[in-house]
């Protein structure tokens, strides 16, 4: 059966969208067309739903961390080894968090024997030198609680199932030493451009952000290469990446198993396989395109599965294709200062500038850091707050050191109120005014998190967290609680009528202040002159002068629209089902038809998947699903042009 034969489902295909001047009208008990699948645009229909998706809360983790053989299925457990590292309680941060690990010992689960070892650093764990030095270049020194688990037994060439929430340092735990062990094979047989190492995630977000993480890394490493491939951008420049070798590939599994079909990626001699979010990408419904990857890859390959939870299937598999692995299991345990309050804004990205903007000039604040995760958008946001008035400037990685000394200075002293920076440019920044910290950028982990706020609160004072998120990133909020263990209360954006009274109150201040402290006499003239000549009254030319004392900015705003509401869907019995109740059409969305339904057994986080993977579509766009027998309803943008979709694939073809 080849790899793509047993695809019943659109689930990681492209979908095609036929737009109104081809849709024909729909057909409820019309069988499912035999060639390729097409989602056609439907006229609006009484049963359309708009609940939209949000994955399911991750279950708590164990408090220890700990390592448990995992036998055969067929032999009973041996006794279990144990690895335990607590995460301490930080206040605002200063570096990196500490870690400390106990020496395995072999003892039965119910009476582990722990030998604390205080003060572990990534120099101490047997990492490659270059990629040791790329972590010192970002400042990291001593590695979180997953790391100095994972990390040795990595090292060690073992398989290891790692149970950690988003914020806990993954990443970093199986990048480094998968780029410790690639490294050592370059130096023993030569550069190779054969991909060596493949990571699965569940969303193209997370894609580019790993594959950030290991071009990070890898810096120092020669020749090496690290591609990120995922579905809703072009094949050209990824099978070109392709054809000129990387020793990383990171991507979708619906991507991957196309590249896999035409013979584009080859894993002939792959070493290093990691599943990252494996929880998600089996609510994605991913799980089978995962185990076709599986059944490609060599049998001697090393293997790091890291989920936040361990549903059935997980275990499943991980017995079926993993070997004799290790189970770790973390969480974190950072908090925050208590004088830190924590909240929350649905925000989506269009409108984050104006969101910000609103905040600013509602709330009493003294000194702001506003976080981002680029440098170039450091300058970007720094740029656009000067232009509608506010005192601000940017700080990264590429600016020189003298320069980011006086830019601090600025800020301390008061000549600058807001500060734009990136993670690593503000590690280890103390600066006692800093009244507000915005995550404008939501960060990668709650680690980061904790680091970012940690920058206020400090020596006594209250402080303020605010948070940008889209609702599609909501699901984050509970892992953030955990780890600062405090609540994360929703803000609401300030009103436009807020807003303007404000405005309109500080234009007629300084219309007072200017008319008491300036020599007004030459403008009076001005003025009245003109009134004479154009036969104008005084009021429009004030009106005229007015505008453009703004400059080009208008003095008033208006109603942003709300970011929509994920909310949680209701299975049915057979656990195929819709995402929420019957209701009206969202306004200017419209009803696509897929020629999917419940006899092909497709589920709605599979259809959520194809669409916003392949298709090229925010899963944010995505509204409503009805699955029927034979074909399902989906709710989308109603003016969604060709080039937001690609042909879609018949059941059991590959990609073309």
């Amino acid at each position: 059966m080849g790899l793509r034969q047993r695809r019943t489902s659109c689930e990681h295909q492209s979908l095609r969208v036929l737009l109104p001047a081809t849709c024909t009208a729909a057909k409820p008990n019309r069988a499912a067309p035999t060639g390729p699948l097409w989602m056609r645009k439907l006229s609006p229909m009484p049963e359309n739903l708009n609940d939209p998706f949000v994955a399911e809360s991750a279950e708590e983790a164990e408090t220890a961390v700990e390592i448990a053989e995992t036998a055969p299925a067929e032999t009973a457990a041996p006794a279990a080894e144990f690895i335990e590292a607590a995460a301490p309680v930080e206040a605002p941060a200063e570096a990196p968090a500490e870690a400390s690990a106990k020496a395995p010992a072999a003892v039965p689960a119910e009476s582990p024997v722990e030998e604390e070892e205080e003060g572990i650093r990534f120099v101490d764990l047997g990492i490659d030198p270059r990629v040791l030095a790329a972590l010192q270049d970002v400042g990291y020194e001593k590695p979180s609680p997953i790391q100095a688990a994972t990390i040795p037994l990595l090292l060690e060439g073992r398989d290891v199932v790692g149970l950690a929430q988003t914020g806990t340092g993954k990443t970093a735990a199986f990048a480094v030493p998968a780029l410790s062990r690639l490294a050592e094979l370059h130096d023993l047989n030569g550069p190779s451009r054969k991909t060596q190492a493949l990571v699965l995630a569940p969303t193209r977000e997370l894609a580019l952000q790993v594959a950030e993480a290991f071009t990070s890394y890898a810096k120092h490493i020669d020749d090496f290469t690290v591609l990120p491939v995922y579905g809703g951008s072009a094949y050209g420049p990824q099978l070109a990446g392709l054809r000129r070798g990387a020793q990383v590939v990171v991507g979708t599994p619906g991507r991957v198993i196309d590249h896999i079909s035409k013979g584009s990626l080859d894993l002939s001699e792959l070493q290093y396989l990691v599943l990252d979010e494996a929880d998600e990408m089996l609510r994605m419904g991913f799980a089978e395109d995962v185990e076709q990857i599986f059944q490609q890859t060599p049998e001697d390959r090393q293997v790091a599965l890291f989920s936040a939870t361990m549903p059935g299937q997980i275990r499943r598999m991980s017995k079926q294709y993993l070997n004799n692995p290790a189970e770790i299991s973390v969480k974190s345990k950072t908090t925050t200062g208590a004088n830190t309050r924590q909240r929350y804004l649905q925000v989506m990205g269009p409108h984050k500038l104006d969101a910000l903007t609103r905040i600013l000039e509602v709330e009493e604040f003294d000194g702001v850091i506003a976080f981002v995760r680029t440098k170039m958008a450091t300058e970007d946001l720094a740029d656009k707050l000067k232009s509608r008035g506010f005192q601000a400037a940017a700080i990264n990685g590429d600016i020189p050191q003298q320069q980011r000394e006086r830019t601090v200075d600025a800020l301390k002293e008061g000549r600058i109120d807001i500060l734009v920076a990136t993670d690593v440019a503000a590690r280890g920044l103390d600066v006692e005014r800093i009244s507000h910290v915005v995550n404008y950028d939501i960060p990668h982990d709650t680690e980061s998190y904790v680091h970012r706020i940690g920058r206020t609160g400090r020596a006594g004072r209250s402080g303020d967290a605010i948070l940008f998120m889209t609702p599609r990133e909501k699901y984050l909020l509970r892992s953030i609680e955990k780890a600062t263990r405090q609540p994360v209360e929703q803000m609401h954006l300030p009103t436009a009528e807020t807003v303007n009274t404000l405005r309109l109150g500080k234009f007629a201040d300084k219309i007072t202040e200017t008319l008491e402290s300036e020599d007004v006499a030459a403008f009076r003239d001005l003025i009245s002159s003109y009134e004479e000549e154009h036969n104008v009254p005084a009021s429009e030319i004030a009106a005229a002068l007015a505008v453009m004392a703004q400059g080009g900015q208008p003095l008033l705003v208006k109603e942003l629209p709300a970011a929509p509401e994920f909310q949680k869907r209701e299975r049915s019995k057979d656990g195929f089902g819709s995402r929420g109740p019957t209701r009206a059409l969202t306004e200017g969305n419209a009803t696509y038809r897929i020629a999917v339904g419940r006899r092909q057994r497709v589920m709605p986080g599979s259809i959520v998947g194809a669409i916003a993977n392949e298709g090229g579509i925010s899963s944010a766009q995505i509204g409503g699903i009805d699955i029927r027998s034979d074909h399902s309803l989906v709710e989308l943008p109603a003016d969604l042009s060709p080039s937001s979709c690609v042909p879609c694939p018949a059941p059991g073809s590959a990609a073309s």
